[in-house]
This record gives structure tokens, C-alpha cells and sequence, in this order.
């Protein structure tokens, strides 16, 4: 019984959305709304001379996880009588793989973002809005802060792997509770999943995405710079400048110059490089880098963090470049040829 969970302000709020939704339908007629029971909320209403039941399960989370359980649960309760019983989840954010777990499920959903679906017979019901909640926004973020995109990155490497706390804390160099608050917030949106032999990632696609869509690149200091080298001389003195800066600091291949070694697609007339102080100043030499005078043609980024090299890649002797999910990500953030060439990576090196 759910009794006790009923009179939550949560329960109260789901109520009175579901309400305003069922109202906004000409072709229903509302009738009671109830508390409680072995659902949260139970609806009466007719469509078409018929009657229906909605029966609900309202959780303070959204994610895939309480979504599938929820969906399970109320496909387990609604049974074939008459009226129909129609089961719907309910919760303050339901994002859009939660949604669809729903749908998989032949459940409706309802958050109070203003997302819903139901849909029985003569009945359809299907609105998206664009915004997500501020807590949710903050959710993401806590998620890829760089502490915790080193331990993305070193998952997505093998995501088919089964990890143990204290092996993926050695191998990403960070702490076991950074990796206990990585795991949490993986297994809640339901990208990964607990085994026998630790946990792994269960929807590698499903995290990319997200990633993708609020990443911001790495900090650091951003320098334009001329270069009059071009083809095969700009190519033996960017392996001959890598070679040294990764002797003395750190160096690689970003962006659009990683990606024509990683998986070649749209060429473009400015080179791209991560590095540190020391490195910056090697390539500035190897390159012969001049002022922006006549036109910026090299663009080398200082990192602030200079964990993204523990992920870079050679791709020949000399060239080191940034990881494939690195590079994925800088190229989804540089416009519609960046996007473009970010896809061709995605299907060329990082399909799972």
C-alpha cells in the first residue's frame, strides 16, 4: 500500500499536471482523481462513450532506471478487465531515454516540465518541450567536470569491460570517491549496469550523446599563429616538433588535424594542437610560428588540465593525436562541417 507516500507535496503536484492535461482534451470527460491505493493516483474518466482508469506511479526521479522499473511494475498491475486501466509514470523530469523506455514498454509518462504521452484508442497524447530543469542541467554537468571525464574516458576506451572501483580509480588517476560519484550517476541514467565482475557500460552511444551535447572543450590559453610550411613540409615538421615536445613536455594533433589521422573526412586550412607551456613553445620553433599578421593558419591550445594526454593516441611514429571520443567531441563543437566530420569518426571509430 502507498497510502503514506500519498499526501508527498510530489504526489500532490503530479495530480494537479495530470489533471491539467487530461482537461486540455476535448474528445474526454474527467471524472474522479484519487490518492493512494497500490498506485499513487488513479483516474476516471470516459472518451467516446467509453470508460478508462489511468493508474500512476509518481517517483522524484525520471531516469531510465526508475522509468523501466515503474513501467514494469504498472504493466504488471493494469491487466485486461474493463474499464481499461491505462498505467503512466510520472516524475519531475523525464528525459528523453526515460521516454522511451516508457514507450517500449506501452506505458504513458507525464513530467512537469510539460513532456507527456498517453495513447488508448481514440486517444493521443504526445507533447516535448525543449528546456530541461535546472537541477537536471546541474546533474549533467557534475558529470563531466574534467575529474570526471577522466573516468569517462577511460571507460569509453573498452566500454564492453567490467571494472572494479579501485582498478578504474588507478587506471583514470583519481579518487575512489570521484569514481563511486561516477558510477552512481552512470547506473542511475541507466549507462551502466552492475555485474559479477564490477560494472561496465551498458549504453556507450547513450552517454556519447549526452556528452556531446553539453560539452564545452577544455580550458586552457588559445593561440593563433601564421605558418608558411604546408603539405609534406608542415607534415615532417609537425612529427619532428611532436617528437621533441613530447620529450621535454606535451604536445599532440587536436581537432580537425587529429581527426584527418584518425579517420580522414573534410580537410580544413588550420591545424589544431593541444599542449603544455614547453610543448608550445617546441612546435612555435619546429613550425616556425609567426604572428597572426598574414592570416591564422596553426591554433595551439595551452591546457590548463593536462590529463587529456594520458588518452592521446599515436597514429604514427611522431604523431600522437588526441583520443577518438577527445576529438569526437572538439569536432561536434566546430560548426556543421565539424559536426559532419565528427559523425564520420563516430561511424568509423567508435561504434559499440
Amino acid at each position: 500500500m502507498k497510502g503514506a507516500e500519498a499526501v508527498k507535496p510530489l504526489v500532490e503536484q503530479a495530480k494537479v499536471a495530470l489533471r491539467d492535461l487530461l482537461k486540455g482534451v476535448p474528445v474526454i470527460k474527467l471524472g474522479d482523481i484519487e490518492l493512494g491505493g497500490d498506485v499513487d493516483i488513479i483516474a476516471q474518466l470516459e472518451a467516446d462513450g467509453r470508460r478508462y482508469v489511468i493508474v500512476c506511479e509518481v517517483k522524484a526521479s525520471g531516469q531510465p532506471r526508475q522509468a523501466k522499473a515503474s513501467a514494469l511494475r504498472l504493466r504488471g498491475l493494469v491487466g485486461s478487465g474493463r474499464p481499461a486501466r491505462i498505467p503512466c509514470f510520472i516524475a519531475p523530469y523525464i528525459p528523453p531515454a526515460a521516454r522511451a523506455a516508457c514507450q517500449e514498454h506501452d506505458v504513458g509518462f507525464l513530467d512537469l516540465e510539460g513532456n507527456s504521452r498517453l495513447v488508448f484508442d481514440g486517444v493521443f497524447i504526445d507533447r516535448a518541450v525543449a528546456t530541461k530543469p535546472h537541477v537536471e542541467r546541474r546533474a549533467l554537468k557534475s558529470l563531466f567536470t574534467p575529474k570526471a571525464s577522466q573516468v569517462l574516458r577511460v571507460l569509453l576506451r573498452e566500454p564492453r569491460r567490467s571494472w572494479r572501483v579501485t582498478a578504474l580509480a588507478e587506471v583514470a588517476a583519481v579518487s575512489l570517491g570521484q569514481i563511486s560519484n561516477v558510477r552512481t550517476a552512470l547506473i542511475e541514467k541507466d549507462w551502466a549496469e552492475v555485474g559479477a565482475e564490477g560494472f561496465s557500460l551498458s549504453d556507450p552511444d547513450a552517454l556519447l550523446d549526452v556528452w556531446c551535447e553539453v560539452y564545452q572543450g577544455p580550458a586552457g590559453r588559445r593561440s593563433g599563429f601564421y605558418t608558411t610550411l604546408h603539405g609534406g613540409a608542415f607534415e615532417e615538421a609537425a612529427r619532428r616538433g611532436l617528437r621533441a615536445a613530447n620529450e621535454r613536455g606535451k604536445a599532440m594533433f587536436a581537432s580537425f588535424s587529429a581527426a584527418q589521422w584518425l579517420a580522414p573526412y573534410a580537410r580544413v586550412s588550420t591545424q589544431f594542437f593541444y599542449a603544455d607551456e614547453t610543448g608550445e613553445e617546441i612546435l612555435k620553433g619546429a613550425l616556425k610560428l609567426s604572428s597572426t599578421a598574414k592570416g591564422e593558419n596553426v591554433v595551439i591550445t595551452c591546457l590548463d588540465d593536462l590529463d587529456l594526454f594520458r588518452d592521446g593516441v599515436e597514429r604514427a611514429p611522431g604523431v600522437l593525436c588526441a583520443s577518438p571520443v577527445q576529438t569526437f567531441l572538439d569536432l561536434c563543437v566546430s560548426g556543421e562541417r565539424g559536426r559532419e566530420a565528427a559523425d564520420h569518426l563516430r561511424r568509423e571509430m567508435l561504434r559499440w
